[in-house]
């Protein structure tokens, strides 16, 4: 059963990074979906692992068919994800309401997930009869997830697209059904499955049309779709204008105003601006605007290689003709990394997203604005944008730009903030102008041309009584600063999006609310003593005191885990090039600690003192590389490659050797605890992601929450 339990953890993984992706794109990219997905995948999961587990009989009909079934269901809910909007006769480019959402999330990922838990169970349960061990099955199954994780991050790096990598998922779940089993009793499943691998053929050959046919649902005038690693850019034209998606929301049309909205009222600061960077937003015009200007130098970095590609010759001629002009400078790379080597200027725009996501928001963060400040001449100016509503902002949309207002105030001595849809907030160690006269004579006398902006408007942005209100709210906003550590604006961004859906999230501020509730002197012991006595209660029963000490392992490896790739990602600035490595060696800890506790269980098959003394250890360690991890952020230092990946590697060689040890001790039949034990590694590692990426990390910054994870996992040694 060696080769079923490899494929499963393969086509597992495999799967979920596919249906992931889609959901994201569904969904208009918005991250928070990637965090509610895991959760209701990991939930499924559990599910699956625990059905059905009395009823088993370990027999490969058992097993051949819901490797079919997986095959077929995800290839489905992949269509059912793309025609979801159709389905519920969604309004183009408008969210679907929060309860269709989750339909659509639930649905597509209730079989696949389910599945998954169910192959799991019954291959395991086949796999340990013959004296073998769950740790070994859960070590070979996590060993097929490391070559999932492999394939979806090499597939994409070579261009593959979502939709054939699902078709290839697909295909090797239907193959495994034709050619691993074997038996009479078997023979009309394994015909069923060669016939679908041939079917799977077909689709393959086909999936470049089909793909683009599903994608054409959604954008009628479609002229390319592709996957990168940051996600889906599309290109529609409709009577000569071009409209850029990114995750299926729009990054950018030929026809709007956007970038003169932005360029003209930033550049409009500095006297004379010689040398500008322009991180992000380049090809939407940003950079045509700027030689406007008249600068002798612009460089120009672009994060999405594949974008810039896909889009650049079927711009209009000006912004195809500003990116070739004379002393412009094209470079491919993260601009926070760039900045770290890059030369001084005069004028620095950010352009990149919205501080929506853990990746974006490190633009936005006092230590960014610090890079940006050493890379100034004197009396440089630094610009970015935030859009909002025109006329009135909610309370979240007040602390989300209040946060990123303070971050940068920290760093520059003035900042300005500009009205608008798009409110541009500009900054410099020196005085900035806020003399319309100065700013209009300066646009008159580079006899700047532009659809929008003009002298007028530059009076309106100004004078109006929006401007002096904004200045007011933010200076007058006791909000957290926002900065790598902690990223508050992270969690603005999440409660405002929810506030679109339940307009009560747009009124508390939750993290100053938490803040006063578990910061205070009583709050940590109070923590503390709760997780106490709840361990106390569950070690009364051994196999509840297993179950939640597998629990607390995946809740304890899902956080530190989330903890070094953001603090990787903020840091290096290159998570994009590496995720794919750094998660596969988290898999090959996975399946080291696998094997190692194996090892211990067959000098100490029956969990005497020798292996409990091996689980207080494995405890004891857990604690003291959360310490470690917490020092390195504290002292705002970068792991690098081999340190993050080494961590990463531990932390799931920690996680497998609890499950490990679990899984020995006090026990005669492993296969009684095939399901509860990988239910509960599910649900930890389900509830892990949901906890730090929505509460610990935004709330309490990287250092408290590792700082809570040494409690916990000194606690845990209560159920040892």
């Amino acid at each position: 059963m060696q080769i079923p339990l490899f494929v499963i953890g393969l086509v597992s993984i495999l799967g979920q990074v596919i249906l992931l992706r889609e959901l994201n794109v569904a969904f208009f990219g918005v991250e928070l979906i990637y965090i509610l997905a895991l959760g209701v995948w990991l939930f499924f999961t559990a599910l699956g692992a625990l059905a059905g587990r009395r009823f088993a009989n370990h027999s490969a009909e058992e097993i051949i068919p819901l490797f079919i079934l997986y095959g077929i269901s995800l290839l489905m809910s992949l269509v059912f994800i793309r025609a979801g909007r159709l389905i519920f006769s969604g309004v183009p480019g408008a969210y679907l309401s929060f309860p269709e959402q989750m339909a659509v999330t639930a649905v597509a990922l209730l079989p696949v997930g389910l599945l998954s838990g169910l192959m799991f169970q019954r291959a395991a349960r086949m796999y340990v009869r013959f004296d073998r061990t769950l740790i070994a099955a859960y070590g070979i199954e996590s060993a097929g997830g490391l070559a999932g994780g492999v394939i979806a991050t090499a597939g994409f790096h070579r261009g593959i697209q979502n939709f054939t990598l699902a078709v290839l998922c697909g295909l090797i779940a239907f193959a495994t059904a034709a050619l691993i089993f074997s038996g009479r009793r078997i023979r009309l499943y394994r015909a069923a499955a060669g016939g679908l691998v041939c079917a799977a053929l077909v689709v393959l050959f086909l999936s470049s049309s089909l793909d683009r046919g599903m994608t054409a649902w959604n954008h009628r005038n479609l002229l390319e779709s592709l996957d990168t690693p940051y996600g889906r850019v599309t290109i529609t034209k409709l009577h000569g204008q071009i409209t850029v998606f990114e995750n299926d929301a729009i990054a950018f049309e030929t026809e709007g105003t956007e970038a003169e909205m932005f360029v003209h009222p930033a550049v409009l600061q500095h006297p004379n601006p010689q040398s500008v960077l322009i991180l992000g937003g380049g090809i939407e015009g940003t950079v045509k605007e700027v030689l406007k200007h008249g600068p002798k130098r612009v460089d120009y970095v672009e994060l999405n290689a594949a974008m810039v590609e896909a889009v650049r010759d079927r711009l209009p001629g000006d912004i195809v003709a500003s990116l070739k002009g004379a002393g412009v400078r094209l470079i491919i790379g993260d601009p926070r990394a760039f900045m770290k080597d890059s030369g001084r200027y005069d004028l620095i725009l950010i352009g990149m997203p919205e501080p929506e996501s853990g990746q974006s928001n490190r633009f936005y963060t006092k230590e960014f604005f610090e890079l940006c400040a050493g890379r100034l001449n004197a009396g440089g100016v630094v610009a970015l944008r935030l859009r909002s509503g025109e006329n009135f902002w909610t309370p979240q949309m007040v602390r989300r730009t209040a946060s990123i207002y303070r971050a940068i105030l920290s760093v520059f001595p003035d900042v300005i903030v500009l009205p608008g849809s798009t409110n541009v907030l500009a900054a410099s160690r020196g005085p900035l102008t806020r003399s319309a006269e100065i700013l209009t004579a300066r646009f008159e006398e580079r006899k700047i041309k532009a659809r929008l902006v003009s002298p007028p408007y530059i009076r309106y942005l100004l004078t109006n009584d929006r401007f002096f209100e904004i200045e007011r709210l933010l200076k007058t906003s006791a909000v957290p600063v926002n900065t790598d550590r902690r990223p508050v604006c992270y969690m603005y961004a999440l409660m405002i999006w929810l506030s679109k859906f339940f307009p009560g999230m747009a009124l508390p501020d939750l993290a100053d609310k938490t803040e006063k509730l578990f910061m205070t002197a009583a709050g940590p012991w109070v923590s503390g003593v709760a997780i106490v006595v709840l361990f106390l209660f569950l070690r009364r029963k051994p196999s509840r005191r297993n179950a939640a000490l597998v629990l607390t392992a995946g809740f304890l490896g899902m956080v530190l885990e989330t903890v070094l790739i953001l603090n990787y990602q903020m840091k290096e600035g290159v998570l994009f090039r590496d995720i794919g490595l750094l998660m596969t060696l988290f898999m090959t800890g996975l399946a080291l600690g696998s094997a190692a506790m194996n090892g211990v269980m067959r000098i100490e098959r029956r969990g005497g003192t020798k292996i409990r003394l091996v689980g207080a250890g494995l405890i004891a360690v857990f604690s003291l590389l959360c310490f470690m991890v917490m020092m390195i952020v504290a002292e705002d230092g970068s792991a690098g490659l081999a340190l993050t990946g080494g961590l990463l590697a531990g932390a799931g060689l920690l996680v497998a050797g609890i499950f490990g040890f679990a899984s020995a001790r006090d026990l005669q039949d492993q296969t009684k605890v095939i399901s509860p034990l990988y239910a509960a590694d599910l649900i930890g590692g389900c509830l892990g992601s949901l906890v730090a990426a929505l509460l610990l990390i935004p709330l309490f910054g990287l250092d408290v929450t590792l700082g809570g994870m040494i409690v916990l996992g000194a606690a845990s040694l209560l159920l040892v």
